[in-house]
């Protein structure tokens, strides 16, 4: 039997061969060149009506599906990727604010196969040695995580198109969780209910910046959350998402020395800390970079020299008068610092730009948040998680405006308190080589008495 189909088998592949009718016949072809066609669409066919949004990665969007495309034209190659609550909750109690930045990640894209795996480098653990073995050793001795994997939907070359939508429609802040954990109710995100939000899905050439709509619904179960939403059934907040390219080389990380006065980035956040195998024996094996901005001379060896490029922080639009001249002058006082370590002009305060988005990576930006009651003010980055570089964008210090009435001074919402140790006095305004720019200014002083003098 298994010859006399094997007989028949190659009969009929020969006969298919010496029937011009059954390849040359368009009948006969049309369905396999349609099946073909239809399985393997192509790139521009994929984005003709789409629009495109060019930049660090490129975006397509098309309105007719509601579907967000990304083309991802280079893998292997690591990135910042930072998510932030655009939009937020507006309790005090529940700590989710609008502006609040979530996990700083350095990334990489992988192709294997038809698809693309968006991965989380382990920066906590690593060799600083030019021995391959030596760094490859740790690589493989702790995990990494696949944050998404995408698969591919077209490719130009070797460009790799995906369809990215449900990658920024996630719960990327775990508000869930966190709702969960507040014992406010089990919620979960409702598609049907989200959606990217264009007016601040933007590309430029060193940032991409997508947004959007997030509805997360459920039964809720405290007191907090019925009193910030209108139907606590369906909490709807913006979530975006930053793809930041990696900072020029040459930045020399310094030490974290908490005798400097610096904000020391590993209370609470033990991801901060940096254990390196590759330390003299010895040696404290345990590194800790600290959170600064990269602040050069023109002219080294200068006394007194303008920067080449100065720290520039942006007062939010929203914040309002008197607050709003107060946060420029006071927060302009921290030139003073800078003055004495010989750097001229070299740290400004100035408005938000009107068509600026806050959440755009390229804005040092001290953003104002409302809250439905009293709170805290607190500062946080999207740093470098290699060198502790802070990225030239969102190093956010946030004041915190409660009901009833506007924040006080002097241990309240107007001290600007760091996050990463709410115990001092933030030092998100000063970041330089010298960690001599940071001890404890009478900047902070005269701003709580410029704010009372505003108000009164």
């Amino acid at each position: 039997m298994y010859k006399i189909l094997s007989l028949a088998a190659a009969s009929l592949i020969a006969a298919c061969g010496n029937d011009p009718a059954a390849v040359s016949d368009p009948v006969l072809a049309a369905p396999e060149a349609a099946a073909s066609e239809s399985a393997d669409p192509t790139f521009a066919s994929m984005v003709a009506s789409a629009d495109k949004l060019a930049g660090f990665y490129d975006l397509y969007w098309d309105e007719d599906s509601g579907k967000l495309f990304l083309a991802i034209d280079r893998f292997d190659e690591p990135f910042i990727y930072q998510d932030g609550l655009a939009r937020g909750v507006g309790s005090n109690d529940l700590f989710l604010d609008r502006g609040q930045l979530g996990a700083t990640r350095l990334v990489r894209f992988q192709r294997i196969g038809p698809r693309a795996m968006l991965i989380e480098d382990n920066t906590s653990y690593l060799a600083t040695t030019e021995n391959i073995d030596e760094r490859k050793a740790v690589e493989e001795s702790f995990a990494r995580s696949v944050l998404w994997g995408f698969e591919a939907v077209a490719f130009d070359g070797e460009t790799m198109l995906v369809d990215a939508t449900e990658f920024f429609l996630r719960d990327t802040h775990h508000l869930a969780a966190k709702l969960k954990g507040a014992e406010e109710g089990d919620y979960k995100v409702d598609t049907t209910r989200s959606a990217i939000f264009l007016p601040r899905t933007k590309a430029f050439p060193d940032n991409t910046e997508v947004e959007a709509v997030v509805t997360l619904v459920g039964e809720p179960t405290g007191k907090i959350i019925s009193t910030v939403t209108p139907d606590p059934r369906a909490i709807t907040v913006h979530l975006h998402h930053s793809f930041v390219r990696l900072p020029d080389a040459g930045f020399e990380p310094l030490p974290f020395d908490g005798r400097g006065g610096f904000m020391d980035p590993a209370k609470p956040f033990v991801d901060r800390v940096i254990l390196d195998y590759a330390v003299p024996v010895g040696d404290p094996i345990v590194r800790i970079n600290t959170l600064r901005h990269r602040l050069q001379k023109k002219e080294p060896s200068a006394a007194v020299s303008a920067p080449v490029e100065p720290i520039v922080y942006y007062v939010d639009r929203g914040a309002p008068e008197p607050i709003r001249s107060a946060l420029i002058e006071g927060a302009s006082w921290w030139n003073e610092a800078f003055e004495a370590a010989g750097y001229e002009d070299a740290f400004r305060v100035e408005l938000l730009p009107e068509d600026a988005d806050p959440m755009d990576v390229r804005y040092n930006v001290i953003q104002w948040v409302h809250r439905s009651t009293r709170g805290w003010s607190y500062g946080s980055n999207v740093n470098d998680p290699r060198t502790g570089e802070n990225h030239q964008g969102p190093c956010l210090a946030r004041l915190a405006a409660g009901a009833p009435g506007l924040p006080s001074c002097g241990g309240s919402p107007c001290t600007i308190r760091g996050r990463n140790d709410p115990g001092r006095n933030a030092r998100v305004f000063v970041g330089t080589n010298s960690p001599a720019l940071s001890p404890r200014s009478r900047s902070h002083d005269r701003y709580c008495a410029q704010l009372r003098r505003k108000r009164e």
